[in-house]
C-alpha cells in the first residue's frame, strides 16, 4: 500500500446507493512533503498544480485530495484545507502558529453519469476524509473510486508499494478511464504481468454491454521515502503515467485528464557524487526508483479493478469474471 511509505496516510469518504456513487480520497502527509505532478491527455480537472512546477516558491505540501465530481468536486479540497488549518498545518505566512497557508494540490475525475444529477462531493467530503485518514484503507467501490468506471467494467482505488533498496516507493490511484483495463476476450488485465495478484485469470469473452462515456480520468499519488528536489519529484510522477499506460488501453486520450501527483518525504538521501560511481550515482538510483514508480502504479490499477464493486450501473469485474475468485461463472 502506498501507506508503507512512512508519514503518509490515506482516508476517504463517500456516498454510495439512494442516488449517489461518488466519493473523495485524502493522502496525507502531515509532515510535509516534496510535491510534483504530471498531467496527460486532454480532460484535466485540477487545482494547485502550477506551484508544483520546480521553479515556483512553495517545495512542500500537506496533502493530495483526489475527488469524483468532476470540476465539481474540487471543492473537497476546501475541506482539506479546513481540516489542516485547524491543525496549524501549512505554509508559514505570519508569526503566530495559526497563520498558515495549507498546500492541497487536487485532481478530479469524471463520475457524474453514476450519481443523480446535484449529488457531488462539497467540502464536507474532503473534511471527512481527512479525519478517516490512517496507515490502513480499504480498496476498490471506496472514497474517489465510488463511481470509477474503466473502460466497460467498474473501476475503483488500488494500492501497492515496492522496496528498492533503502526506498520504498507507493502508488494509489483511483482507476477510471476511457480505456480499457483487461482483454475483454479473455479477462485478464493487461497488467496481469506486473505482480501477484491473487486470482487466476480467465480464458473466456464476456458479453458485456456497450458502454460510453465522454469524459474519464485516472488521477493517482506516487509517494517515495527519498529526499528528492521538486524537478527529480516530476521524473517519479513522469514514469508513474508509464504504469497507467501499461494498465489502459488506449491511455491518455483526448477524454481523459489523467493527472499522477509524486510526493517525496526525504527519509533517505539519494547516493551524491563522493561514492564509488561519482556523478552517475544520483540519476543511478532516481532512475531505480521510477521503474518502480511505473510498476507499482500499473499494479495499484490492477488492483483497483479487482477489488471494485458494482456500483452506478456499470458491472464489476468479479461479477463478469467470478471464476477469477475461485467462484462458478454465470
Amino acid at each position: 500500500m502506498i501507506t508503507d511509505v512512512p508519514g503518509v496516510l490515506v482516508g476517504h469518504h463517500e456516498r454510495v446507493g439512494d442516488g449517489w456513487a461518488t466519493g473523495t480520497t485524502v493522502v496525507l502527509v502531515p509532515e510535509g512533503a516534496v510535491g510534483a505532478v504530471d498531467q496527460r491527455g486532454g480532460a484535466p480537472g485540477t487545482r494547485e498544480t502550477n506551484l508544483l512546477e520546480p521553479e515556483n516558491l512553495v517545495q512542500r505540501v500537506n496533502a493530495v485530495c483526489l475527488s469524483g465530481g468532476s470540476a465539481y468536486g474540487l471543492a473537497a479540497a476546501d475541506g482539506v484545507m479546513r481540516w489542516l488549518a485547524d491543525r496549524n498545518l501549512g505554509f508559514p505566512v505570519g508569526t503566530q502558529p495559526h497563520e498558515v497557508v495549507p498546500i492541497v494540490p487536487a485532481a478530479v475525475l469524471f463520475d457524474l453519469p453514476r450519481s443523480e444529477w446535484g449529488n457531488r462531493p462539497d467540502a464536507s467530503f474532503g473534511y471527512a476524509a481527512c479525519d478517516a485518514a490512517s496507515g490502513s484503507f480499504a480498496q476498490g467501490t471506496v472514497g474517489a473510486g465510488a463511481g470509477a468506471a474503466v473502460g466497460s467494467l467498474k473501476g475503483g482505488i488500488g494500492s501497492a508499494s515496492e522496496v528498492v533498496g533503502e526506498f520504498t516507493v507507493g502508488a494509489l490511484a483511483a482507476v477510471n478511464a476511457a480505456g480499457e483495463a483487461v482483454d475483454l476476450a479473455t479477462g485478464r488485465a493487461y497488467a496481469a504481468d506486473h505482480g501477484d495478484f491473487g486470482v487466476t485469470w480467465p480464458s473466456r469473452a464476456a458479453d458485456l454491454p456497450s458502454r460510453r462515456t465522454d469524459l474519464n480520468t485516472t488521477i493517482g499519488v506516487v509517494a517515495v521515502d527519498a529526499a528528492l528536489s521538486k524537478a527529480e519529484a516530476r521524473r517519479i510522477a513522469v514514469a508513474a503515467q508509464d504504469g497507467l499506460a501499461r494498465a489502459v488501453r488506449p491511455a491518455h486520450t483526448m477524454f481523459d485528464g489523467d493527472t499522477v501527483f509524486a510526493l517525496a518525504t526525504g527519509a533517505h538521501e539519494l547516493p551524491d557524487a563522493s561514492g564509488p560511481f561519482g556523478a552517475a550515482a544520483r540519476p543511478a538510483a532516481l532512475d531505480a526508483l521510477c521503474s518502480a514508480a511505473a510498476r507499482v502504479f500499473a499494479r495499484a490499477m490492477v488492483h483497483g479493478l479487482l477489488a471494485a464493486t458494482t456500483a452506478g450501473g456499470v458491472p464489476a469485474y468479479r461479477d463478469v469474471w467470478p471464476e477469477a475468485f475461485g467462484q462458478p461463472p454465470g
